[in-house]
């Protein structure tokens, strides 16, 4: 069954109980403002010490302090919920290659939790879980689509498949319903990551606001597909709504559009002058000698299967999301 995600086709949400991990993550904050106006009820799951941003509208939302690697966790929020977003994550790739036990506690044995605990349970909620395009590794071309080869160079990334595999498993034997997105560099409004290795664009438009100078490893030609995070989670929507004929199975998400690293940071760089009237230093510097090789790919995404299954696609181009995120940090 195909159908195009509508703002009206948010509707079936309504009466539904969402569980959404990382709840004080921006993807989560942009999950949460497509559907703050459904009368739905919404638990955000967050880490011990930090706190989601208040919102009000039609749906109730309730924020709960966890370890999703605590069973215990699991065993106590899981009853009566119809959807599962699962955002949180480690995600740091040096964090990761440094101490690949405790990646994997957080990566792996997460979700296998989470799918004992439902099967356990014997309950059946739809589970979408927020994964990395950066599992293909180098791509050896481009665009790059679910045919394309997994080649994980980092433990993180193997990691991250891991997760995939294993809830691919349960959706195959019936055990659990589960869909996986793949995510290419996503930015925009909400909370800046903890990790200096992700969410490079929102670190960039940050400093560019405060008045300091962006940096550019050496020539920064490398080409990124930028997705704007309402686009993301649009995307989650649309999976969770087609679960149906999702069921097991991962895709690609991007926005299609390739720009190369120097190219988005001058761009934040010149939107930022215009809206300060200010102007911003953009340097090229020389790298550290620990960059990871996955940090010199190139990547588009096709996400054509999925927009042919869903009807979603990406509808913010990089000039208008940097605007929005300026305007939001601002």
């Amino acid at each position: 069954m195909k159908g195009k995600l509508l703002r009206s086709e948010y509707l079936p949400f309504i009466g539904k109980t969402i569980l959404i991990t990382g709840g004080g993550g921006y993807l989560a904050s942009g999950l949460v403002d497509l559907l703050k106006d459904i009368e739905c009820s919404i638990i955000r799951m967050h880490r011990r010490g930090s706190s989601p941003v208040p919102v009000t509208g039609a749906a109730q939302i309730d924020d709960v302090a966890g370890d999703i690697r605590d069973t215990s966790v699991w065993e106590n929020l899981l009853a009566g919920i119809d959807y599962i977003f699962h955002f949180a994550a480690q995600t740091s790739t040096y964090v990761a290659n440094s101490d690949p036990v405790a990646d994997q506690e957080v990566n792996v044995l997460s979700m296998l939790r989470l799918l004992e605990t439902c099967r356990g349970q014997g309950i059946y909620p739809t589970i979408c879980f927020a994964s990395t395009v950066t599992i293909a590794g180098v791509p050896e071309q481009l665009p790059v689509n679910e045919s394309h080869p997994d080649h994980p160079l980092t433990i993180y990334d193997l990691h991250k498949l891991m997760a995939e595999q294993y809830l691919r498993w349960y959706a195959e034997q019936g055990l659990a319903r589960g869909v996986t997105l793949r995510l290419a560099n996503v930015y925009g409004p909400g909370s800046l990551s903890n990790q200096t290795d992700r969410g490079i664009l929102n670190q960039m438009i940050k400093r560019a606001l405060a008045g300091e100078a962006l940096t550019i490893y050496r020539a920064g030609d490398q080409v990124r597909d930028y997705l704007y995070v309402q686009d993301a989670a649009r995307a989650f929507l649309a999976a969770a709504l087609n679960i149906e004929v999702l069921n097991g199975k991962y895709f690609v998400i991007g926005s299609g559009q390739g720009h190369t690293i120097a190219e988005a940071i001058k761009l934040v760089a010149a939107r930022t002058e215009a809206r300060t009237g200010k102007p911003v230093t953009v340097q090229h510097v020389d790298p550290p000698r620990d960059l990871s090789p996955i940090e010199d790919r190139h990547f588009i995404a096709d996400s054509s299967r999925f927009h042919r299954t869903t009807g979603w696609k990406a509808l913010c181009p990089l000039v208008k999301g940097i605007d929005l995120t300026l305007e939001a940090f601002s």
